[in-house]
């Protein structure tokens, strides 16, 4: 990557110099392996000759995890922005004319009578550059994130990786070795895995570029540490804290078997059941009262671990209509429950009053087919709705609705988060559905509705566009008015 003037940004020192100095600053967060922060980075290049009063910095985000974590970066391309020492702006995603827009804000134009650059751009990064831009936001937004497992992932690193993974039921890839960490945010994970007292195997990413590179595009996340267990993504340092903090880790490792260090792992089973008839019977009403029943932590909407999370979407993915409990609002049904199934974790899936298992085993029957037949068998899955229906139904789940990539805090693409905004502005309510996560909707709505791109904003049902509508209406002050009709 050359080019303008960009500098790479090596450390919070020099950034807190340069931004002492009052100059406006623009930092680029961007990954190797990621395409469209190449595309970025060649308009970022270029917007740094057109704005030479501006300081132009790169990041990469891996290799620079405390200026990434101080600037909650959780996707790449990323761009925060700098005037008199204060952050006052960030850009998420490939999204060059915000980006040129953006950079205009904070720099200004060079001499007070020309308007600003944005309008050189054009010219100055080349029609390819901007076109192939385009197409990539169009595309993918930074979706590109999404996309990166299938290329430049070998089934046979593939394979390597998800060994690596299943080594330890406690795994923890990290910078440095459990002795000697190589940066802070792998000591932190160390230490509380050692406060938690469970073995745990570790490896050192920096021993190894290929297992470094390639965990980031096989986990989707772009950063170290990251903590496994039984071979499922936790997450990295922040959230390790915090499930640390709130005893959720805890129950993690001890829902699945995890032994602790100083023996005082006990089993959860005893002899016989020895549950109450009227335990029994309340736990056997619940098993029944849907022809689809979970027990998991947190709501189907906010789960609270990550393994129940993975049930719900699976269930979601299978168009399945499921009831569920919340295990974490009830002692009762949380202890006798292990005791009744005869199994130690949770979530816990029934189908028909019959246990089917945790996550690991309805993850292995969704992969294997067996759990769509299971359903059909039981005749769970039969009231399927067509998928005009089912579009339909979704364009009215709420009176204002927005189909867009990603979710309202955290859009994959510049063109959804510009709606979001514009809605949150007008301090317009509304739903919104992640296209990216369902690709029978993200295509079938494109037919619906005869409207290729996203995002698309309805209001009771009905189109009112893409995301240039939605700013023209609201930059006549009519995009309440449209809405509320």
């Amino acid at each position: 990557m050359g080019g303008g003037s960009v500098k790479e940004l090596k450390s919070m020192e020099e950034l807190d110099n340069v931004r002492q100095s009052g100059a406006p600053v623009i930092l680029h967060f961007w990954a190797s392996w990621c395409e469209a922060s190449k595309h970025m980075d060649q308009v970022f290049s270029q917007l740094s000759t057109d704005f030479p009063n501006a300081h132009f910095f790169r990041v990469e985000a891996e290799e620079q995890p405390e200026i990434s974590e101080a600037y909650s970066v959780a996707a790449v391309p990323y761009f925060v922005f700098f005037k008199d020492g204060k952050s006052v702006d960030k850009l998420e995603g490939a999204d060059p004319s915000s980006l040129a827009n953006k950079v205009a804000k904070v720099a200004g134009s060079v001499n007070p009578g020309e308007p600003a650059a944005p309008a050189s751009l054009g010219m100055a990064a080349g029609a390819t550059v901007l076109e192939a831009v385009k197409e990539l936001a169009q595309e993918n937004g930074s979706s590109q994130l999404n996309n990166q497992v299938q290329p430049g992932l070998g089934d046979a690193l593939k394979k390597r990786l998800q060994q690596l993974i299943d080594s330890h039921p406690v795994m923890l890839f990290m910078k440095g070795s459990p002795e000697e960490p190589k940066c802070g945010f792998s000591r932190q994970v160390v230490d509380i895995l050692k406060d938690e007292k469970v073995t745990f195997g570790s490896f050192d990413i920096l021993s190894d570029k290929e297992v470094r590179e390639g965990l980031k595009k096989f986990s989707n996340w772009p950063t170290f540490p990251q903590l496994y267990c039984k071979g499922e993504l936790l997450g990295g340092c922040d959230i390790a804290i915090a499930m640390h903090k709130s005893g959720e880790l805890k129950d993690i490792f001890r829902d699945h078997g995890i032994e602790t260090v100083d023996g005082s792992g006990k089993s959860g089973i005893c002899g016989s059941t020895g549950l109450s008839t009227t335990v029994a019977s309340r736990l056997e009403s619940l098993i029944n009262s849907t022809p689809v029943m979970l027990f998991m932590k947190g709501k189907p909407e906010e789960p609270k671990c990550g393994f129940s999370g993975k049930v719900v979407e699976i269930l979601q993915q299978e168009k399945v209509d499921f009831g569920s409990f919340d295990i974490l609002t009830d002692e009762e049904v949380r202890q006798s429950l292990k005791v009744y199934s005869n199994w130690s974790s949770y979530p816990q899936l029934y189908i028909k009053g019959e246990l089917i298992g945790g996550s690991d085993i309805v993850l292995e029957m969704q992969k294997s087919g067996e759990l769509k037949k299971v359903l059909a068998e039981k005749g769970v899955i039969n009231q399927k709705e067509t998928l005009e229906d089912r579009l339909k139904n979704l364009t009215k789940s709420s009176p204002v609705m927005l189909f867009m990539k990603g979710t309202p805090d955290a859009p994959r693409c510049g063109f959804s988060s510009k709606v979001v905004n514009a809605l949150r502005e007008e301090g317009v309510s509304f739903g919104s559905f992640d296209i990216l996560s369902d690709e029978e909707v993200r295509q079938g709505l494109k037919v619906y509705s005869n409207w290729p791109t996203f995002p698309q904003l309805y209001s009771n049902g009905e189109l009112i566009g893409g995301c240039d509508i939605v700013m023209e209406l609201k930059n006549n002050g009519e995009l309440k008015s449209t809405l509320s009709e």
